[in-house]
């Protein structure tokens, strides 16, 4: 048995596993409480939490142009287009395809290397986990979070410390990257395998470019900014529903059910979203059918708007056939 094979059956096996476990979940919660809580939340504060999602997407958003304006895809238009095509395809995928389509996206409209563009792409995420490291650890330094996380305390201060180091020496060597690692000052190599290690030398080289010094500080900023307008959408959905959360009972939901994105085993993780939120919400007294709730509200704020404005761009990256420079912003 090849290792792809193995690999399908770990994923075939680990998501069968997680819908039994929601199949149990769900018997346990009373629908009625939870069907009353969501029709009866207040629309104000769903429609406040809508916009602080929609905005921590476009800090998101933002922060991926800083990185795309640096390889020559300055179009600021172009850049939110394709973050939210991505992330409304990321939520009917099980797994992260729309990550793959945006890259994809902007290849094909600003005509910029393939390579170059990944690049920016891996970079962008890169911030994503440093961000939720970031929060976890103010959230254990400030509040009393379930014994749960208290044994991550020593991890998160090593992952801190290695972050650091790492950002440091990106921005130190980002200078120095070599001239031949500029695709234009390189002969057009031959063959597959000198294609393929051009490539890694390319994007490798973009890495050293992207990462300099005085580029960080606005993507830590923005990662941060998009952190707290996640945290801010679910003490507003909470709200919303009438469940008196105080701020560490949202950052305990929030970061569990970041934890629970890991695995993707449904589309948009539903089910599990849902599962996570409840069972990070315990310790600070709500019960599971408020609780599942406010997770489908937060899901439905989340998923619908984003899917509907992704859907809706999506084609006219996915059916573009030839690069075209996009009009400065």
């Amino acid at each position: 048995m090849n290792r792809g094979r193995i690999g399908r059956w770990v994923r075939l096996t680990l998501s069968a596993a997680i819908i039994v476990l929601l199949i149990l979940f769900a018997r346990k919660v009373d629908w009625g409480q939870a069907w009353h809580a969501m029709i009866t939340a207040s629309r104000p504060l769903l429609l406040a939490a809508l916009a602080v999602n929609l905005l921590t997407l476009v800090a998101r958003g933002v922060r991926w142009w800083i990185l795309l304006r640096a390889v020559g895809s300055p179009s600021l238009a172009l850049c939110m287009r394709a973050t939210f095509a991505g992330a409304g395809l990321n939520n009917v995928l099980v797994a992260n395809g729309g990550d793959a389509a945006r890259i994809v996206f902007v290849t094909r409209s600003s005509g910029v290397p393939a390579a170059r563009v990944l690049a920016t792409a891996a970079l962008d995420r890169l911030f994503d986990p440093i961000g939720f490291i970031v929060l976890l650890a103010v959230g254990l330094a400030v509040f009393t979070l379930p014994s749960e996380f208290e044994v991550l305390r020593w991890p998160v201060v090593i992952a801190l410390i290695v972050i650091t180091i790492a950002l440091v020496w990106l921005a130190r060597t980002a200078p120095e990257a070599e001239a031949e690692q500029i695709v234009e000052r390189r002969a057009a190599p031959r063959g597959w395998r000198a294609r393929s290690l051009a490539w890694l030398r390319e994007f490798g080289g973009s890495m050293r470019e992207l990462a300099t010094g005085p580029r960080m500080v606005p993507l830590l900023v923005l990662t941060i900014l998009a952190w707290l307008g996640q945290l801010a959408t679910f003490a507003y959905a909470a709200r919303a529903a009438r469940i008196h959360l105080p701020v560490q009972g949202s950052l305990a939901a929030l970061l569990a059910v970041n934890v629970s994105l890991v695995v993707r085993a449904t589309p948009g993780n539903v089910g599990f979203f849902q599962f996570a939120y409840a069972l990070a919400t315990a310790p600070f007294g709500v019960v599971e059918a408020n609780a599942v709730a406010v997770a489908v509200l937060i899901q439905a704020l989340q998923i619908i708007p984003t899917t509907l404005i992704g859907v809706a761009l999506a084609p006219e990256f996915i059916f573009r056939r030839k690069a075209k420079t996009p009009a400065p912003v």
